[in-house]
């Protein structure tokens, strides 16, 4: 039955090293990061904080937590981080709680729009437990309409204000959200998961300037442990942050994450990693072009950041769910995502969502990104001739033998 285990996990391992990665939300973490995940750290119970935890023998992980405190300080240039949340989910959670009532009215970007499921969704906590207004995307530009959200701001009166979103291709003024909170007397708080690595590398304008709270996941662009961190610079805000995270909605924090966060705030401040953000945003401009030269329909005709949004139901007349399981088929993994106003379910949707970033990390370069661009295109309109899908596996296969993850049998 162990056995059954590693035996899955190696073949995880070669999933990955085998397929052209483009799932937005996924990174390939460092060996590093991986070795302090992987450590005897997880035999530690820690409740608390550093200094005032419920549990005896916390030297030495309590300086663990110090230094991944304060290098997510120092990386994103504020006053103060809790590296506890397990996920950017329950770091929102905890933020909604500190900051608000039952029922308070938010006002957040829809689902439908690039949203998340926590900043408002009927079938999430936030929605369950909030009273949510939306705002959306221009129809026209798939941009957001700043003007727009001001005028649903005035009206609404929102507690709170999120910023940020899920799958959004567009660079997001978190100065002009600011005002807008500011003119409605609005918490404004700002959820960078996707762009957390943009940020750090000073290529996306740093939200923690403008925003009440900011929380990341650590993973996706930050290209860390899967986790979830709280930043601010209100002094008030993070004594009800702590209270809210531990004993609020977690126990034990995972010590063995924190400590990867650790390392992975450390390498995203060096200049490796801000070489890497740069080819990231221009891996993926030369993507979306590609898929434009080729037909394709992104939404809001660009990118920003390291993902796009692709209108396959215009494009080649197909499902999002059909497109990514004909590109699963060759080797190309990515996933099915609702588009503005889509008018299908998120079971189903119109688009499939793309990023640059785990192949980034694998060091793939522009060049390597058009080859990539005109296999999905291939792929997606040629879906049913066989000879064609089995000479696209070829080139996947070549592609990803070019760049190798980790050598073989190396699963941290």
């Amino acid at each position: 039955m162990i056995d059954d285990i590693f035996s899955l996990i190696e073949k995880e391992r070669k999933r990955q090293q085998d397929t052209i990665e483009l799932i937005a939300s996924e990174n390939f973490v460092s060996k590093n990061v991986l070795k302090a995940q992987g450590s005897i750290l997880t035999n530690k119970y820690a409740e608390g904080y550093p200094g005032k935890r419920y549990y005896g023998g916390c030297k030495f992980v309590d300086e663990i937590e110090e230094i991944a405190i304060e290098n997510a300080k120092k990386l994103f240039g504020v006053k103060y981080a809790n590296v506890q949340p397990h996920s950017g989910s329950s770091a929102n959670m905890a933020v909604y709680r500190a900051l608000l009532k039952k029922k308070d009215k938010i006002l957040a970007m829809d689902l439908n729009s690039g949203g998340h499921l926590t900043h408002g969704s009927a079938l999430s906590f936030s929605g369950e437990d909030y009273n949510i207004v939306f705002y959306n995307v221009d129809k026209e530009t798939g941009q957001i309409n700043y003007d727009e959200v001001r005028k649903i701001a005035l009206k609404e009166k929102p507690r709170l204000i999120v910023a940020g979103a899920s799958s959004y291709s567009r660079k997001i003024d978190f100065a002009e959200f600011k005002d807008i909170a500011k003119s409605c007397n609005s918490y404004l708080m700002v959820d960078m998961a996707h762009i957390a690595g943009l940020v750090a590398a000073g290529l996306h304008q740093n939200p923690c300037r403008y925003a009440d709270v900011v929380t990341s996941t650590t993973h996706k662009t930050l290209r860390g442990p899967r986790g979830g961190i709280i930043l601010t610079n209100s002094e008030e805000l993070a004594k009800k942050i702590d209270k809210t995270i531990f004993p609020g909605i977690q126990g034990g924090p995972l010590v063995h994450v924190i400590a990867a966060k650790a390392v992975c705030f450390a390498e995203a401040m060096t200049h490796n990693f801000i070489s890497y953000q740069k080819q990231v945003i221009k891996n993926a401009k030369i993507l979306c072009d590609v898929l434009k030269m080729e037909g394709f329909k992104i939404v809001s005709n660009g990118t920003d950041n390291h993902l796009m949004l692709v209108d396959v139901k215009k494009s080649v007349n197909m499902t999002g769910k059909e497109a990514e399981n004909i590109l699963e088929s060759i080797g190309i993994a990515c996933n099915k995502n609702m588009i503005p106003y889509d008018p299908t379910t998120p079971f189903i949707t119109s688009g499939i969502r793309l990023g640059t970033a785990s192949l980034t990390t694998r060091g793939f370069k522009e060049n390597d990104f058009v080859e990539v661009g005109k296999i999905i295109s291939t792929c997606l309109h040629n879906s049913d001739d066989k000879r064609i899908l089995d000479d696209l596996k070829t080139r996947v296969n070549n592609l990803c033998r070019k760049y190798p993850i980790y050598e073989e049998g190396y699963n941290g």
